[in-house]
């Protein structure tokens, strides 16, 4: 029955603002009017709603003002100097500064490459890439180019 999630909500302050940086990540605008915009992140298949509001400086919690969009595990390879070339500062994230990132995340028994950013809100983007899945081995949070290296 389920197919997938289809839409994804963050709070902006300022949609021209948020608009911009959205459009700099490459998503399309599919729809805006005058407090919303709805980005495709995969058209026909999912989007990204901006909402324009004044609780926007709600305290951050990973389950809300966080959104993850999947890349393919060769594009984490070069997220960062992608994301420096649009102007996105990556931010320290579970203690890897920008400078370790992209990081591996074990979430036993996956393995997920991720990188974290903000959007001018300081709501939490991350690119994330399956690297491995159903597969049992413990290991620590490590940078990918350790990762790469095991």
């Amino acid at each position: 029955m389920i197919k997938g999630l289809y839409e994804a909500h963050l709070p902006v302050s300022n949609l021209d603002v948020s608009i911009e940086f959205y459009k700099r990540l490459e998503l399309e605008l599919a729809y805006r009017n005058e407090r919303l915009a709805f980005f495709w992140i995969e058209k026909g298949h999912s989007w990204l709603g901006l909402w324009e509001t004044e609780q926007v400086n709600i305290p951050y919690h990973p389950s809300i003002r966080h959104i993850a969009l999947q890349v393919e595990r060769e594009d984490m390879e070069n997220a960062k100097g992608w994301l420096k070339e649009k102007g996105m500062q990556i931010k320290t994230a579970f203690g890897f500064p920008p400078e370790q990132q992209p990081l591996v995340l074990p979430n036993d028994p996956h393995a997920h490459g991720a990188i974290y950013f903000h959007d001018p809100d300081g709501n939490s983007i991350e690119l994330i890439a399956p690297l491995r899945l159903d597969f049992n081995e413990d290991f620590d949070m490590m940078s990918l180019e350790g990762w790469n290296k095991r």
